[in-house]
């Protein structure tokens, strides 16, 4: 009931098709073409602005604050991290003081009787 069942190809051939990208439709030259009923504004500008491949480039100001919010988000994390680090320590020696008080109050017990 809990094992997996792989399902089995019924016929396998071991071939993997290949993607097949479609191609513009041409007609032949003895077939008239029939214009289409939609209205062509003509070619679509391109999304991007910049030529691709090129790199951004960052002004004095924009690099100073570039450099600023990297420093901020290190120092953030960074203080986050030594204050979790902090917590568990100071859990741990909590943790330790406690078992050694209660050590010591059940040794004083035992050797009472």
């Amino acid at each position: 009931m809990l094992r997996p069942r792989i399902p089995v190809n019924p016929s396998p051939t071991h071939l993997v098709p290949r993607l097949v990208e479609p191609t513009a439709i041409t007609p032949s030259p003895g077939q008239p073409t029939s214009p289409c009923a939609c209205t062509h504004v003509g070619p679509v500008a391109p999304l991007s602005s910049r030529a691709p491949g090129s790199s951004i480039r960052l002004t004095g100001t924009g690099l100073a604050c570039a450099v600023a919010g990297g420093t901020a988000v290190v120092l953030v994390v960074g203080a986050v991290l030594v204050s979790m680090l902090l917590a568990v320590a100071i859990t741990g020696v909590s943790v330790t003081v406690c078992a050694v008080v209660l050590r010591s109050l059940l040794n004083t017990s035992r050797h009472q009787h």
